[in-house]
């Protein structure tokens, strides 16, 4: 294979840490970026190059110093899932999201890059979610988009549509090759102890459902058992991002997603499989008394098993296997401590941008 020179903004985020490592393995020449100096520490001990850089500053991109990728990798993104009630800003999100994208385009232009990925939420169909589940239909990438215009992931949506738009016009005006993923809920090892919801720090339902496990308490199922999502382990959305550099032909919007409803009750069976350490039989009680906040949907990856020559290979149980064996290696524990600094710092501190 020949070495290609891969630039990976947001290289400190939970993706972009899984995704550099897979691009060393296989030979690539990587350069890693990030606004948080986090993870300098990180890359300097893995004799990675790593380029401080705000994507909302148009200087810094001369900290590059004309160097010539083949392809960048956009993962930089100010999301709710990392914004406590006390920073929020409407305006962040038009900052990082929209004019740090522009940016990311004009360096790509002007540097002649050859190609760019970039990743994004899936949040701006959600206002269809509903609508396909009733007819029992997944969601394309030709169904568009259906932006909630309330709600906590409201401005996050908005910023990302701009985005994405702001990419199609730069591959058609500048004839940049451009390739979007669109992502669901992305589970692994690092980032699923604690996020923020509606601004507030909150255990994630996944880590609950571990940690009673563990301990031999009840895994309670709350609302409909049935409710669920699609989601997908990043190690199938990094073999996405090793096909997309490859590819000499894909362009366009892809779903990078697992391509089935996982629902809260297969989630809580399977965990008590693999993780119950009680005396007895796993117990698992059903709540349907009270309300889950799980909005289902379920996203179609034919476009990408077609042109991309991709498709998921972890089932959950696969992922949960895996996610344990990272956890033990203690290779990626500066995911968690990262997550953990953030938590505390947010509060008071300046916005983060990771994926």
């Amino acid at each position: 294979m020949t070495q290609k020179s891969i630039l990976v903004f947001g290289a400190g985020g939970f993706i972009g840490t899984y995704l550099v490592d897979e691009l060393l393995r296989l030979g690539y020449r990587v350069t890693a970026t990030d606004v948080s100096a986090l993870g300098e520490g990180y890359y300097d001990s893995l004799g990675v190059r790593f380029v401080h850089v705000d994507v909302t500053k148009r200087d810094d991109f001369a900290k590059f110093d004309g160097a010539r990728f083949d392809c960048v990798i956009h993962l930089a993104a100010h999301q709710p899932a990392n914004v406590s009630a006390a920073i929020y800003d409407a305006r962040t999100y038009i900052d990082v999201n929209v004019t740090g994208t522009l940016n990311i385009l004009e360096f790509c232009r002007r540097s002649a890059a050859a190609k760019i990925i970039y990743a994004t939420s899936h949040r701006n169909t959600q206002a269809m979610w509903a609508e396909k589940l009733a007819r029992g239909s997944a969601i394309k990438e030709s169904d568009g988009r259906a932006i909630k215009y309330d709600g906590e992931y409201a401005m996050f949506s908005i910023s990302e549509s701009a985005a994405q738009d702001c990419i199609e016009h730069y591959s058609a005006q500048y004839g940049l090759r451009s390739l979007t993923f669109r992502l669901p809920p992305v589970y692994g090892y690092g980032p699923h102890t604690e996020i923020f919801k509606d601004g507030k720090p909150i255990k994630t339902g996944f880590q609950v459902f571990i940690d009673n496990a563990l301990a031999g308490k009840p895994l309670e199922v709350w609302g409909d058992g049935g409710a669920g999502r699609d989601i997908v382990y990043v190690k199938d959305v990094v073999a996405a991002f090793v096909k997309g550099i490859e590819s000499d032909t894909a362009r366009g919007l892809f779903n990078i997603t697992s391509g089935r409803k996982l629902t809260l009750r297969e989630q809580a069976e399977t965990i008590a499989r693999l993780f119950w350490r009680g005396s007895n039989e796993p117990a698992i009680v059903e709540r349907p008394e009270k309300a889950n906040q799980i909005d289902s949907f379920v996203y179609d990856v034919g476009k990408a098993e077609r042109e991309l020559d991709w498709r998921p290979r972890y089932s959950f149980e696969d992922m949960l296997r895996d996610y344990e064996e990272e956890k033990k290696s203690g290779k990626f524990r500066y995911l968690v401590e990262k997550r953990q600094a953030m938590l505390k710092a947010t509060p008071s501190g300046a916005p983060q941008q990771l994926l």
